[in-house]
């Protein structure tokens, strides 16, 4: 009896509405102009500094990022608003994030092969999820029509990564049969607009992926898990306080620490050595190469950070289609940015060729996957 486990399907909702970088660096200028404005005295007097402009030239070179999608563009370049602006829904009414998650798992069970009803598990595993309870993983269980139960889990940019090791973790047991894990990201909400570091980083999507033993298994692209890895290690250097405690110090309940925040050049510098230790380790510990994977497929948050993984793993001068690059169009879609280049770009594996889903981030948190085309 073959126990084998694989991603049987994968599935991506891409939103309808986007947003340029020189339509972002256009509004936040404009803001930079308005505050500066408003500041005059302050500035001059030196006791306040001037905020400086941004740039598309800027933004590309500290990220590659071009473009991004988003569920609502109203209110964002409004240099007086600068968020998204959403109705809430009734509770009655379907969530914003399930109906994000919704649609890509549908995509994901068509390409399993599969029913909603054939699914006894559902986990939603993103970095926010719009509430707390109840899981936004059970809404969609019940919109679907699947099976079991559900829960939700956040494990920051690699929650997706995660959420298959849970997932191969609760099948191996016994507790499910077929699993769903959905990363519904809206990303836009958390960013603060008005930080020139920041600004331009996130996009929304959402990512699902069916994950199952491969006896029984019906997809024609299924990709046999061989090799899973998890790390945390703590670090204050990308972090977000929004939660249900900040509104009993309403003095401090709409800060600027609320939204999202980083030391940028201090993660570069202490989660590379990470990563390496990390995907030495795993390689070694399966008896394999780096130079055996024919696909990586990387978290999605910064192509500088993204090329030093790859020159690191497989040398100088590697093919762009064998670590695709996506977040120049989608941008930093946190959990869901890996599992986007690997729905996008299987094209050309041959069976038996390996490819690695890796995904890192705030935590710290690297979760990394070796998969293997049946």
């Amino acid at each position: 009896m073959d126990n084998s486990i694989v991603i049987s399907g994968t599935g991506l909702f891409t939103p309808p509405e986007s947003i340029s970088n020189e339509e972002l660096v256009e509004s936040f200028n404009a803001f930079v102009d308005l505050f500066n404005r408003q500041h005059e005295g302050e500035i001059s007097s030196g006791h306040v500094e001037p905020l400086a402009y941004s740039s598309c030239e800027f933004i590309e070179k500290a990220s590659g990022i071009k473009h991004r999608y988003v569920m609502v563009r109203d209110g964002i370049l409004d240099p007086e608003i600068m968020m998204p602006l959403m109705d809430e829904r009734a509770a009655d009414s379907l969530s914003v994030q399930a109906e994000m998650g919704l649609l890509a798992a549908q995509q994901a069970l068509a390409e399993a092969d599969l029913d909603a009803a054939d699914i006894d598990l559902v986990i939603v595993a993103c970095a926010y999820t719009q509430r707390a309870y109840p899981a936004v993983a059970i809404e969609i269980q019940q919109a679907l029509g699947c099976r079991g139960f559900g829960f939700d889990m956040q494990v920051a940019c690699s929650s997706a990564t995660f959420g298959v090791s849970a997932a191969q973790g609760l099948i191996q047991q016994g507790a499910a049969s077929r699993v769903l894990v959905i990363s519904p990201e809206i990303c836009s909400a958390q960013v603060n607009y008005r930080d020139r570091d920041s600004h331009f980083i996130f996009g929304d999507v959402a990512t699902a992926m069916v994950v199952e033993r491969l006896q029984g298994c019906r997809s024609h692209l299924p990709l046999q898990i061989i090799g899973q890895r998890c790390i945390t290690e703590y670090s204050n250097n990308i972090r977000s306080n929004f939660g249900f405690l900040n509104r009993c110090t309403p003095a401090t309940a709409y800060a600027a620490d609320k939204l999202f925040h980083q030391q940028g050049r201090k993660v570069f510098k202490e989660l590379l050595p990470m990563i390496y230790s990390h995907l030495d380790s795993q390689f070694a510990d399966a008896g394999l190469e780096p130079a055996m994977m024919k696909r990586l497929w990387l978290h999605q948050a910064n192509i500088n950070m993204n090329q030093f993984v790859v020159k690191k793993l497989l040398g100088e001068d590697v093919p762009p289609d064998m670590a695709p690059i996506v977040l120049d169009t989608y941008a930093n879609t946190a959990s869901a940015g890996s599992v986007i280049a690997l729905h996008k770009c299987r094209e050309g594996l041959r069976s038996g060729d390996m490819g690695l889903l890796c995904s890192f981030g705030a935590g710290y948190s690297i979760g990394s996957i070796i998969l293997k085309t049946v």
